[in-house]
């Protein structure tokens, strides 16, 4: 492996794309510590220090953004409005019939598309940069935590912060876009990865200190066959074959090839992980504007939802994740993963299954073996996220626990996808490549 990645940088072209994307990732992580205008730095690294920084229904956007939303930095909002307006475009597809026309016109189509999204990230960054700082200045970011995080609360400091924020978000939407271009590839994967995975010695150093070195090597045992676990299921697939009919034009025989479907167990990605937090996240949010004022008596389904879903470690929390995971894979393959228009192209280029005739018949069999992989997929998401909250439970590790849900899916995920981009790179030039 240490010679591949010897070969690697000896080619000079794809040398110059990993000292690029390095050096993108560099920028990335050191605008993460940067302090918005207006933020009392000194405070909020005061609370952090203390401990003060169980920030409950924001974990998973501060977990994207690499702990700077709970250090409000200028780069505090992360990738989350990206992947949020990403997955919104995505889904209007199903919605407004100009969006699917637009995808399918091919290439040119598909860059409006993204210029849709690049808007829509924008609007959603300044939205969520308002009640960002609209949390912070009331205290409510960091609610056990006494100190000012804002002390100047000016019309004027705000709007600032708020531009700086929104702007930091277009900045990372352009690093990520750079790094797709002229790095190696899968640029805001790339990013969400580092994200993560600057977060891992923080968490475990913490599971160290407060729970001794027996639960830290537990975690450790438990993270490796978490990863081993993600990586078998990740490579999975069911191979539909497909036969193409031999075909003459002209004097030359084309056709005749045998190929196959890749239909992978788990097709939604870490998609559904992202919805059911976020749909989790709302009740949470929701209460949080709706908590009495001094004196007063707190509603009943305000301390409800406090009780129930705003703590990972509780039955109902877990319940309803694991459900709303198994729902959203269902219903975001059905979305991105059309067995009819797949039986349409089958036929229109003379390709069928053995067995099954073209046309209904195909789409008929495709969506019968969808449905059947689905369900083991969906239910290993469920599983792989709930790791950290019964580790929470069992072990006590705390919100320090760092492997298992989002973050191995993605780590693991953009993995194996930018190896195999640098292999197939390597490979073009006569290499054996990364993986033998």
């Amino acid at each position: 492996m240490l010679s591949a990645f010897g070969r690697a940088f000896r080619t000079p072209d794809l040398r110059r794309k990993l000292l690029f994307t390095l050096g993108i990732i560099t920028i990335f992580r050191l605008g993460a510590f940067i302090p918005s205008p207006g933020v009392s730095y000194q405070n909020v690294q005061q609370c952090l220090h203390n401990g003060q920084t169980q920030g409950g229904i924001y974990q998973l956007v501060n977990l994207f953004s690499g702990g700077a939303l709970l250090q409000v930095s200028i780069f505090a909002l992360g990738i989350m409005p990206y992947i949020t307006a990403s997955i919104i475009v995505q889904l209007l597809r199903v919605v407004i019939p100009r969006f699917q026309e637009l995808y399918d016109e091919g290439a040119s189509g598909q860059s409006k598309l993204t210029q849709y999204t690049r808007y829509l990230t924008i609007a959603l960054g300044l939205l969520n940069a308002t009640t960002l700082v609209s949390l912070a200045r009331s205290g409510q970011l960091l609610p056990n935590c006494q100190l000012s995080i804002i002390p100047d609360t000016s019309i004027i400091s705000t709007i600032l912060i708020v531009i700086t924020l929104t702007a930091g978000t277009g900045l990372i939407m352009w690093m990520g876009e750079l790094v797709t271009e002229k790095g190696v590839g899968n640029g805001m994967s790339i990013l969400i990865f580092t994200s993560i995975a600057a977060g891992f010695p923080t968490s475990l150093g913490a599971i160290w200190t407060a729970q001794g070195p027996g639960t830290f090597f537990m975690v450790i045992v438990i993270g490796l066959l978490t990863v081993a676990l993600v990586v078998f299921v990740e490579q999975s697939q069911r191979r539909i074959p497909v036969q193409y009919a031999k075909r003459m034009i002209g004097r030359r025989t084309v056709g005749g090839t045998s190929t196959y479907i890749p239909i992978k167990v788990n097709m939604a990605g870490v998609v559904p992980v992202i919805f059911a937090s976020s749909m989790l996240y709302l009740p949470g949010l929701i209460s949080q504007f709706n908590q009495p004022k001094a004196g007063e008596q707190m509603q009943p389904w305000v301390e409800w939802i406090n009780n129930n879903l705003t703590r990972g470690d509780h039955p109902i929390y877990m319940a309803l994740y694991f459900v709303m995971i198994v729902f959203f894979t269902y219903f975001y393959v059905a979305i991105t993963f059309n067995p009819e228009e797949v039986s349409d192209n089958m036929k229109k280029y003379g390709g069928f299954i053995p067995g099954i005739r073209a046309g209904k018949p195909t789409a008929e069999y495709l969506q019968y073996v969808l449905s059947r992989i689905t369900l083991p997929g969906a239910m290993y998401l469920g599983l792989v996220a709930l790791i950290p909250l019964i580790a929470l439970v069992l072990i006590n590790a705390n919100q320090n626990f760092p492997f298992g849900g989002t973050s191995i899916l993605i780590m693991v995920g953009v993995g194996l996808e930018t190896v195999k981009q640098i292999d197939a790179q390597l490979q073009q030039r006569h290499y054996e490549g990364l993986l033998r």
